[in-house]
């Protein structure tokens, strides 16, 4: 292995100012599409909702139906001091990971709208804090929190987007077939399907859907200086017997998504079919099992560009996001999309 595919900044890219797009195009599938073909080393420019010209015909597709929930809550601690609480994942019935804007120690009480309090019981060497919550004075468990949270909460768009969530995130920031609840960010390659265009999906191509709670470690940065030495955050996910069937067989996999790519991979790697998935894939890790995939353009230094660099080799990921940039494609979770084939 090259040496320089395992240095953290040569994943970097300089994006000049106005490149990310802080909400999407409507309709959704007029977002531009950059095709790269491998066999043919070439680049095509096209628009999302043509999609299905490019897709081989005998691949099956692969979607992540995970629900985006409410997860950036706003309260007070006991001394009026205001406090920002992002809720990350479950961890047991009555534990729960959560990033916590303000100082707090271990036992500080935090409140919230609705009769909504939350308790810190340990602080994590990631910057992260664990706590319980409870709702009227009774611990409560995931399934009625994301009730509770559906009611005060707000939609976490991500920090880059630099804005307020809208009535509007609501739906632009979840994917038309979103069911199961527990991601803090959206699979943001499938934001990109209008009813119509996935409706033809579904016809041409046998789609799977398998579940991968997206956590906030996915905008987190690699900050050490060898990629194999950051920490993957690790997230839920199940996939059920049917997908599991396609991907024991030869049937050529379309990804809609790093997280659907990640999930899958793990499959391969551990046979589990549900679990914590901390699949950290780069030019060192290669995918196994997924043939093409969709994504958006990521972020300098993150997994997610090291993911698809996993697919095409690092210096080609960096020249197809210049030649991006060049033609004026929109960044991150709101952009455009890219199809590796």
């Amino acid at each position: 292995m090259h040496s320089a595919e395992l240095l953290t900044q040569n994943y970097d890219y300089v994006l000049p100012e106005g490149f990310i797009a802080t909400s999407p195009v409507h309709p959704r599938d007029h977002a531009k599409l950059l095709v790269y073909d491998r066999k043919t080393d070439t680049i095509t420019h096209t628009s999302f909702k043509n999609l299905l010209d490019f897709v081989p015909k005998d691949c099956s597709v692969f979607l992540n139906d995970t629900r985006v929930i409410k997860a950036r809550i706003f309260g007070t601690k006991k001394s009026g001091g205001k406090v920002e609480l992002l809720f990350n994942k479950p961890l047991d019935a009555h534990h729960y990971a959560v990033l916590i804007r303000g100082k707090v120690n271990i036992g500080t009480e935090l409140f919230f709208e609705d009769q909504l309090s939350v308790t810190v019981i340990a602080l994590c060497d990631d910057g992260s804090r664990i706590v319980t919550f409870k709702h009227h004075d009774k611990q409560i468990r995931f399934e009625m929190l994301v009730l509770v949270l559906d009611k005060i909460g707000h939609i976490p768009l991500p920090p880059y987007m630099q804005r307020e969530d809208s009535k509007e995130d609501e739906t632009d920031y979840q994917t038309l077939f979103a069911k199961h609840a527990g991601a803090v960010a959206a699979p943001t390659a499938s934001l990109h399907f209008t009813p119509e265009l996935f409706a033809a999906l579904q016809t041409r191509h046998e789609t799977h859907k398998i579940t991968l709670h997206v956590g906030a470690g996915t905008f987190k940065p690699v900050e050490t200086e060898q990629i194999l030495d950051h920490p993957m955050h690790s997230e839920y996910f199940h996939i059920g017997n049917d997908a599991v069937k396609v991907i024991e067989s030869k049937t050529p996999i379309l990804a809609i998504g790093t997280t659907v790519t990640r999930t899958v991979e793990y499959y391969i790697r551990t046979k589990q079919h549900k679990g914590e998935c901390d699949l950290f894939l780069n030019p060192h890790n290669p995918p196994q099992r997924i043939s093409h995939l969709l994504t958006n353009f990521h972020l300098p230094k993150s997994t997610l560009i090291m993911l698809v660099s996993a697919f095409i080799g690092r210096e080609k990921t960096l020249q197809i996001y210049d030649e991006a940039i060049e033609k004026k494609y929109r960044f991150f979770s709101y952009g455009d999309a890219m199809l590796i084939l």
